[in-house]
């Protein structure tokens, strides 16, 4: 675990690492509701990943985590901060313009696979090329050597129903890697596996964030599968230790 400290220290101790290429949170609140019943699930926030970084944010449900991941992925603005991802300011963009730049520098990988049931793996991660007008022969390319990366050749052809739960994490963990993104965003990944699938799962993400040169955040609850991350840190009320 990392040395509490304030969300100052936590970005200044990391931001020269970072490089363009990273994401970057400064001084991010994020408060939900009205009035008296406001709730702050993000207080004052700060959090600098370096490209090939793995970082991992562990702690109790509620504690502002699926938060975190949703400003740093563009996906909710903060009440106030800014968000840096790959040199660019998430919330300077239109919402237009924020949508295109989650497709193009961010992956996102989902507590539950959410691969398409009608669609084989390759076809999964054709995909989003196609929606973004990029499918070629070198994107085909990519996705057979991401499926061959994955562990998943033998399973290129088939479609969700026919992979086991292990399978289908993989696949979508190779689908959030088809873009070459900056960033890779993980929600809970493990959650329904067991613990030796869990740990190679985890594993994994840690191989190619690395080999890749991803800036990656995973959160999760399982405090026992930390070990293959480069830094821990801990929320608790929606603030960043």
């Amino acid at each position: 675990m990392t040395t509490p400290a304030t969300d100052h220290q936590a970005t200044a101790a990391t931001t020269d690492t970072a490089g363009p290429g990273g994401l970057r949170l400064d001084d991010v609140t994020l408060t939900l509701g009205d009035g008296d019943a406001a709730v702050t699930a993000l207080d004052h926030v700060g959090l600098t990943v370096a490209p090939g970084e793995f970082v991992a944010v562990v702690g109790p449900s509620g504690s502002g985590k699926s938060s975190l991941l949703a400003v740093a992925g563009g996906l909710q603005r903060p009440t106030s901060g800014t968000v840096h991802i790959a040199g660019t300011e998430l919330t300077a963009l239109s919402d237009k313009e924020r949508t295109a730049a989650r497709r193009r520098h961010i992956g996102f990988v989902f507590q539950q696979s959410n691969l398409l049931a009608s669609l084989t793996v390759r076809e999964q991660l054709l995909l989003p090329l196609h929606i973004d007008g990029r499918l070629d022969t070198a994107a085909r390319t990519r996705a057979d050597e991401l499926i061959e990366a994955v562990g998943l050749t033998h399973r290129a052809d088939s479609r969700p129903h026919q992979l086991s739960g292990g399978e289908r994490q993989r696949a979508g963990l190779a689908r959030a890697l088809m873009t070459s993104p900056a960033v890779l965003l993980v929600d809970e990944p493990t959650s329904a596996l067991d613990r030796v699938r869990s740990a190679e799962a985890v594993r994994l993400i840690a191989e190619q964030t690395h080999e890749r040169g991803t800036a990656t955040v995973m959160v999760t609850h399982d405090t026992a599968i930390m070990d293959a991350a480069d830094r821990v840190y801990e929320m608790v009320d929606g603030r960043l230790s």
